[in-house]
């Protein structure tokens, strides 16, 4: 606060900044005067053919066809694991893991109990 204090009685609280008498009045326009003269351009908007007409309305109906196709291609296999292609269940590959590993990966997984219980009944349905 010593420091400002010392300032403030040296330099006072004056502005030392000054602006000529009528700059702003005659700003605009001197900025104008300044300002190379454009060429009027002869732009005419180009009116949109049929094509910029329904390009949207067709990218749309080849998104959906392309979604209905992925759901066809899923809903032929049902089930991907099952290389034999009749069906029949495929064989399950199972791998035996120590209790400590069970309660690491379980823990780790932070499931509740009913959202545990809910995966295991239905990773075991079979329909």
């Amino acid at each position: 606060m010593k420091e400002e204090d010392k300032l403030l009685r040296k330099y006072g609280t004056e502005n030392p900044f000054t602006v000529p008498e009528d700059y702003f009045a005659n700003l605009t326009s001197e900025v104008m005067n300044k300002l190379p003269d454009q060429p009027v351009s002869d732009f005419v908007p180009k009116q949109p053919t049929r094509w910029d007409k329904i390009k949207p309305w067709t990218y749309m109906a080849a998104m959906f066809a392309g979604a209905a196709l992925i759901i066809k291609i899923a809903a032929y296999n049902p089930n991907p694991f099952d290389n034999s292609g009749n069906a029949t269940i495929a064989e399950a590959q199972v791998e035996m893991i120590s209790d400590e590993e069970l309660d690491f990966v379980l823990n780790q997984s932070m499931l509740d109990d009913y959202s545990l219980y809910m995966y295991l009944t239905d990773a075991s349905s079979i329909e």
